[in-house]
């Protein structure tokens, strides 16, 4: 197959193949949820195919022309490979563990198709090249996230899915304005004939909001906590894979792909997010509900990302392709983690847990390993991430931004530290033993590869670097 073949079938397997799960299930619930694992790997492993392209710092435009500037471009680059191996990989890992975690729940069918059509409208986004189809699959997520978060269909959980959309969808409609006055001022919607171009300074401000608003980022941040109503293997995908990961990732191609940013945008960016870092990892240490002390975490992991995108040097931009990868592999390794204690003990404030190491030894290590990660302890690989975003911050002069940064990565190990002491160590107050296999394995081996990843940290490490050469074409 060619390069524009394996994409097309990327974005259209899962997209397509989702609506066909219903009807996988009238043959019978096992064939059902094989053929959403069957969908999954689909999806993850043909991206694997384009890695040839991205080392080689490749770029194919596959094009479809409509009308009015409504082109359907796909964008085969570096930046978009490396995104879409990364969300398809940890969205196949959470369908694998869903099979334990939701085998009991109605709406399997529901369930199982927007999970799938969540992560084929992701791979949609990541290759989309024209800002209008970049909106329709942004909004597309926020459907099934909306579905997904009131999974449960309780009256306060429908109320916190309600919330989430309205954030999201609000931050879109802004977001679609700045699109539209882009439009105004250039007569495209199409990247790749934009790249280079000064835009308004309104028409920044505009899809900011729509990319914080998505992205959880202080002060729009207040939904993503509340979304840990929705099932665990939900959250994993909101926090890690998908969900808050496309405002990062739409900053990259918009922001540092296409335009140039005006007036003193590039200064202001990496302060609202350092403060966005630091008051979500504020919040965390004095939370205790399991699932919001990660959710906090996911925050002010996020600002790290937007401080090395919006920081326009090497280090600072190959850091937060790094930081993607390893937060996505290490948070997701957390929420399942944690998914698998509160399916045990039916309880989420860690103060009623303890001693769970005794009887969960595997599920202990395993949020102990993800945790390092996220720290940023070496030789795991949110060290090598989150060393280059605080090193590009220094070498463009922030020092005191530097500062609190790492300020904040010392309130990460804090909170971390305090959740594994209190679910793991010290007396047992319940007793919840390790069941289910698939879900047991899925944590395991997110936690080996947060270790791996930083071990061999020179494959992805190259990666990010043809990627960042690729998109930072003015750092020359």
């Amino acid at each position: 197959m060619n390069i524009e073949t394996i994409t097309l079938l990327t974005v259209f397997v899962p997209i397509i193949g989702s609506f066909t799960i219903p009807l996988a299930s009238l043959i019978s619930k096992p064939v059902r949820s094989a053929w959403a694992v069957v969908l999954g790997a689909a999806t993850a492993l043909l991206p694997l195919f384009l890695l040839p392209t991205a080392f080689a710092g490749g770029e194919t435009i596959l094009r479809k022309e409509f009308i009015l500037g409504l082109d359907f471009i796909l964008i085969i680059d570096p930046l978009a490979i490396f995104m879409s191996i990364v969300s398809s990989f940890v969205g196949f890992l959470i369908i694998i563990y869903s099979l334990g975690y939701i085998h009991h729940e109605e709406n399997q069918n529901e369930y199982y198709l927007l999970v799938v059509l969540f992560i084929g409208s992701m791979m949609g986004l990541v290759y989309s090249g024209n800002l209008i189809f970049i909106y329709l699959f942004w909004e597309i997520i926020a459907v099934c996230c909306w579905r997904l978060i009131g999974f449960y269909r309780l009256k306060d959980f429908v109320r916190k899915a309600d919330k989430a959309f309205l954030v999201t969808f609000f931050g879109a409609a802004v977001m679609l304005l700045g699109f539209i006055q882009i439009y105004g001022s250039t007569n495209s919607f199409d990247l790749t004939m934009m790249r280079g171009t000064v835009i308004p300074g309104t028409a920044v401000l505009l899809i900011l909001f729509g990319m914080f608003s998505k992205s959880a980022t202080v002060p729009l941040h207040t939904w993503l906590p509340d979304a840990g109503v929705a099932p665990t293997t939900v959250t994993a995908l909101l926090h890690a894979a998908v969900l808050v990961k496309i405002g990062i990732y739409a900053y990259a191609r918009i922001f540092l792909y296409t335009f140039q940013l005006p007036g003193d945008w590039p200064n202001i960016i990496p302060i609202l997010a350092v403060i966005s870092s630091l008051v979500a990892a504020a919040a965390a240490t004095v939370e205790n509900n399991f699932k919001r002390i990660l959710a906090y975490s996911t925050v002010s992991q996020i600002g790290y990302i937007f401080l090395g995108f919006s920081l326009a040097n090497e280090a600072g931009i190959s850091g937060s392709l790094l930081f993607i990868l390893m937060h996505g592999l290490a948070k997701a390794g957390l929420f399942l983690c944690a998914g698998i204690v509160i399916h045990a003990t039916h309880k989420q404030d860690v103060r009623e847990m303890g001693g769970l190491i005794k009887t969960m030894p595997i599920t202990a290590i395993a949020f102990l390993f993800c945790a390092f990660s996220v720290i940023g302890i070496p030789p795991f690989g949110g060290f090598f991430s989150k060393f280059l975003v605080i090193m590009g911050t220094v070498q463009a002069g922030h020092v005191w931004l530097a500062a609190v940064a790492l300020f904040t990565a010392v309130l990460t190990m804090f909170y971390l530290f305090k959740v594994f002491s209190q679910v793991f160590l010290g007396e047992a107050k319940v007793a919840a033993p390790e069941k289910t296999k698939s879900m047991v394995f899925v944590v395991a081996l997110l936690a080996f590869l947060s270790l791996v990843a930083g071990i061999f940290v020179s494959f992805p490490a190259k990666l990010a670097e043809v990627a960042t050469a690729h998109i930072g074409w003015w750092l020359k």
